[in-house]
């Protein structure tokens, strides 16, 4: 009888413990619900817009925000065929159009092609009536789109999936937009989903921000929104500058001597023939000269600003259709070959070029 409360003992100790373990592993998994991940509540949305696929950036070619090109595709650049395999070899296109400023620029697709739409599915358009059809949904230039661009996310980050009895179903690592993107479009509210914080978030000029839960991650996706140009047109040569400063501008100007006049253009006529044979010389100082084989006109210049909104301020007294506040569009070297880009809104333009070893 002794030996038999013995062995009830301790299958009761047992138990106790059995339970208390089981217990403690429970609260140990389990998230809290508070904190979870819900399908469609605001963060998870604006999370799936922030992950959807960007179509601008191969706007150059195909003129939509809402469609991306996938690799390798080939077109015809002003009757010169290339292949595209990555994004740099859009550079190239933009090369060839940049070639000559007075000629007709036309680009031509080259079907079959298979394209990628802002859900990240694919559609293989044989021809260029069906590819148009796409590009009729698509929202104009400039216009409100779903697709956040002025953040990121920066991966990988990693969820842990419960069922409604608070079980651990899966632990999963996400690694891309993608990823993420069909992670929150398979979302149902039978599953308890736990983020894993902090995340960090990276803004469009490139600062990080470190968020600790659901309601911060919300709240700097959604402020994040609007904050910067989405670069959602179709002005392949409006973003040459992203980069530029004035200190870099000064450094360009002022390390080669002997700059002249590729193109001028103001008020609708063309000004280059007009400047044949003068060159231009920048100095650190803020002065410049514009020297012919018989005359020196002296003047000055002075860079302010950043990026895409440099002001290149230009006076010489006795040349004054170079007199004004310019805005700096592009700087760009080709080996020995350096020329400065710069635009009025009017589309008055002046284009320096110098050859030399800076």
């Amino acid at each position: 009888m002794k030996h038999l409360m013995k062995i009830s003992i301790l299958i009761l100790i047992w138990s106790l413990v059995i339970t208390s373990c089981r217990k403690e592993e429970s609260e140990f998994i389990q998230g809290p619900q508070e904190q979870a991940l819900k399908a469609n509540s605001a963060v998870a949305n604006l999370l799936q817009r922030t992950a959807m696929k960007d179509g601008s950036d191969d706007n150059i070619v195909d003129q939509a925000n809402c469609i991306s090109l996938e690799f390798p595709f080939t077109v015809v650049v002003n009757g010169m065929e290339l292949t595209v395999n990555s994004e740099e070899d859009l550079d190239t296109v933009e090369d060839i159009l940049d070639e000559f400023d007075d000629d007709d620029d036309t680009i031509e697709i080259e079907f079959p092609i298979t394209i990628i739409l802002n859900d990240f599915s694919e559609v293989l358009i044989n021809s260029l009536d069906v590819f148009e059809d796409y590009l009729d949904d698509c929202e104009g230039e400039n216009e409100y789109d779903d697709d956040i661009e002025c953040i990121d996310i920066a991966y990988p980050i990693t969820v842990t999936i419960f069922d409604t009895n608070n079980e651990i179903i899966d632990t999963i690592t996400i690694n891309n937009d993608r990823e993420l993107y069909f992670f929150i479009d398979e979302l149902d509210d039978d599953k308890i989903v736990n983020v894993e914080f902090p995340i960090t978030l990276i803004l469009s000029d490139g600062t990080e921000i470190s968020v600790s839960n659901l309601e911060q991650l919300e709240d700097v996706i959604d402020e994040a929104e609007d904050d910067c140009d989405e670069d959602d047109d179709y002005d392949y040569n409006d973003d040459d500058c992203d980069t530029c400063t004035s200190e870099q501008l000064s450094a360009f100007v002022t390390g080669c001597d002997n700059w002249y006049v590729k193109d001028f253009e103001r008020n609708d006529m063309d000004l280059d023939e007009q400047y044949e044979g003068y060159t231009f010389t920048f100095l650190n100082d803020g002065t410049l000269t514009a020297n012919t084989s018989t005359e020196s006109f002296p003047g000055t210049w002075s860079a302010s600003g950043s990026a895409n909104a440099i002001t290149v301020t230009i006076n010489i007294p006795d040349l004054p259709d170079f007199n004004d506040e310019w805005l700096l569009h592009e700087l760009d070297q080709d080996g020995d070959e350096r020329e400065v880009d710069l635009r009025l809104p009017n589309d008055d333009e002046l284009e320096f070029r110098s050859s030399c070893n800076p």
